[in-house]
């Protein structure tokens, strides 16, 4: 099941922005302020040592709040992975980073991966010309992806639209409202906040 409660109160818990929140709102400066403090009124006291199975749950379930997916999906990520040859951890980055509303959120034309799987299941994105409500579409190589022109009129994504600070990963093309994958996605945004290999570890006792 999607977590659908406070987002700020999971990013505290993990310590860690887990970019749930639009960068330069009221809530997300709130979040930055307290990062550091862990939910509840006991917050602030000390926390019992985290046994290295219950740290491997932390960066599972770190990774399960930041792409928004259920723990079912998450698994079958996995499975699929390791059924391939080579490198687990960067096929199951492949898989989650390749999701449209994860390449949404990366063109900037959203502002959180939640307002992106929003956009994709409302109907306001094309895959080739073709409107696509899937968010977990799987975005091959070479594929376009484009905001339906009535849909540039709402404000917060003509918001997203004129921000200039947005950084656009290498493997992503952008030009106005339209963008392509053009590389296989790599692991540098994921590894930024979470450890992949605990994950890893996690899954395959």
């Amino acid at each position: 099941m999607r977590y659908t409660g406070p987002k700020n109160r999971i990013s505290r818990r993990e310590g860690v922005d887990l970019e749930l929140k639009t960068v330069g709102s009221k809530s997300h400066a709130r979040l930055l302020k307290k990062l550091g403090v862990p939910p509840g009124q006991h917050g602030l006291r000390k926390r019992r040592k985290v046994s290295e199975r219950g740290t491997q749950l932390r960066e599972k379930q770190k990774l399960r709040y930041m792409f928004g997916v259920t723990e079912k999906q998450l698994k079958n990520y996995f499975k699929k992975a390791s059924l391939k040859k080579g490198n687990t951890a960067l096929y199951l980055s492949h898989s989650l980073e390749s999701r449209l509303d994860n390449i949404i959120f990366h063109l900037g034309f959203a502002p959180t991966r939640s307002a992106a799987r929003q956009l994709v299941t409302h109907g306001h994105i094309n895959v080739n010309g073709k409107k696509l409500s899937i968010p977990s579409y799987q975005v091959r190589v070479g594929e376009e992806i484009s905001l339906d022109e009535k849909s540039t009129k709402i404000p917060y994504i003509e918001l997203c639209l004129n921000n200039k600070d947005t950084i656009i990963p290498s493997w992503l093309e952008k030009k106005a409202t339209t963008g392509k994958l053009i590389a296989e996605p790599t692991q540098e945004v994921i590894e930024k906040l979470i450890n992949l290999r605990l994950i890893i570890e996690y899954y395959s006792r």
